[in-house]
């Protein structure tokens, strides 16, 4: 890992990195928090490591917990180029959306590609971060993401042990996901816009219900708005204050899981099993964008 800019403003500490051809960020405190949580976050499609919503939430979080937050770009997005085939795939979908046209082979196969790149990416950005003094192997890891982010993020958190919570928002839901979600092992949020015009809420549904999650409450929420990684940092047992966002006439329901059902306010350190919490539910086309 090379860092390769460097920032600080304001007592958060911004240091840009490239791992081979991986491009992130981390910001950071500038005073030292030894055994401080790690916050990985994942943007949304199209958008990239500095995104608005992830740098304030980033910013939050360093200044209020003194939390370390990294930032990595997907595959073909911010400052990676795109290969051929995700070339074809992003202008088939807007030459579809321009046409009204249903994308959601399209948007499954294109997301399930990005995933299954970006889940060794994030393991190896991982294996960087736990070696820097700062972090070392011992610190707590949550995860949080929003469309593509939580697309990427449910494929890394089934498979990676380090990560123990996790927060997932707004996701174009399909067939895979419902076979990722059964290998969770690990507390979790789940928020789901009510009113999105572009992702169907009912598919998220039949998801939040095959994992059985319990207890809801509402709050506000944009397309663009921040993962609530508030409720993942719980499982360190500091809470920060909400994070400032875009609030509109939207509403989420947001569900919570203890990782055997039934509601919880917190997200317990250890890692707790999840038996039977799948079930295969089918799908509803959304014909909406990533």
């Amino acid at each position: 890992m090379h860092f390769i800019a460097r920032t600080s403003v304001s007592g958060v500490v911004e240091r840009e990195f490239q791992l081979g051809e991986i491009t992130g960020v981390m910001w950071s405190p500038e005073s030292h928090s030894e055994g401080a949580p790690l916050i990985l976050l994942g943007h949304s499609g199209g958008m990239h490591k500095k995104a608005p919503n992830l740098v304030t939430m980033a910013r939050h979080f360093a200044t209020e917990s003194g939390y370390r937050v990294a930032a990595i770009d997907a595959p073909g997005h911010g400052d990676r180029p795109r290969n051929a085939e995700d070339q074809r795939w992003a202008e088939a979908l807007h030459v579809a959306r321009a046409a009204g046209e249903p994308m959601d082979s399209m948007i499954a196969d294109y997301n399930t590609s990005l995933a299954e790149r970006a889940v060794p990416e994030w393991q190896a950005t991982l294996n960087a971060l736990q070696a820097l003094p700062e972090i070392g192997p011992d610190a707590p890891i949550g995860y949080g993401g929003i469309t593509l982010g939580t697309v990427i993020g449910m494929w890394l958190t089934a498979v990676e042990p380090r990560i123990q919570a996790a927060t997932f928002n707004s996701v174009f839901v399909f067939d895979a996901l419902f076979h990722i979600a059964c290998k969770f092992t690990v507390p979790l949020t789940f928020q789901v816009a009510w009113n999105d015009e572009e992702i169907d809420r009912r598919p998220s549904f039949r998801l939040v219900r095959g994992l059985r999650l319990g207890g809801q409450d509402a709050a506000g929420h944009t397309r663009s708005a921040q993962p609530d990684v508030q409720d993942a940092a719980r499982f360190r047992g500091r809470v920060p204050a909400t994070p400032p966002g875009p609030v509109n006439e939207k509403t989420a329901r947001r569900w919570r899981t203890d990782g055997v059902g039934g509601g919880s306010n917190h997200f317990p350190l250890q890692r707790i099993s999840h038996p039977g919490a799948c079930h295969k539910t089918p799908v509803m086309p959304q014909n909406r964008s990533p």
